[in-house]
């Protein structure tokens, strides 16, 4: 075994306290909360049952948490309510709020306003 693959492989949970496996080498019957989601899944409250570790180069590794497949539970249906308040609030991220007109994307954090609004004499000169 190389060093790295060495640090990232303890599959007893002796070092790290739970199953620790090198990336992209988990057992089947684990996976990420993205990779439940793909199926259709959640992880219903169980507990972080292993993780996956990539090292880097001069940095902490990158740790990525498995679940059980067998425990996860069904992602719950999207009822009307929900939907509703979803699309409210996707409403108000896309609303500039100097000039109140919907942009039509959804306002960029770094501007705090549409670009029409942030950019004026840009947009005079178009």
């Amino acid at each position: 075994m190389g060093g790295s693959f060495g640090q990232c492989f303890d599959p007893d949970g002796a070092r790290y306290g739970i199953p620790t496996f090198p990336w992209r080498l988990a057992p089947d019957g684990y996976a990420t909360r993205r990779q439940l989601r793909a199926r259709g899944l959640r992880p219903g409250g169980q507990p972080v049952a292993a993780e996956v570790l990539r090292p880097r180069f001069r940095r902490g590794p990158l740790v990525a948490y498995l679940y059980r497949v067998d425990r996860a539970k069904p992602v719950r249906p999207m009822t009307p309510g929900r939907r509703a308040a979803l699309a409210k609030a996707m409403q108000a991220r896309r609303t500039c709020p100097q000039c109140r007109r919907d942009a039509g994307y959804v306002i960029p954090g770094s501007l705090g306003t549409c670009v029409p609004c942030a950019y004026p004499d840009d947009q005079r000169a178009a």
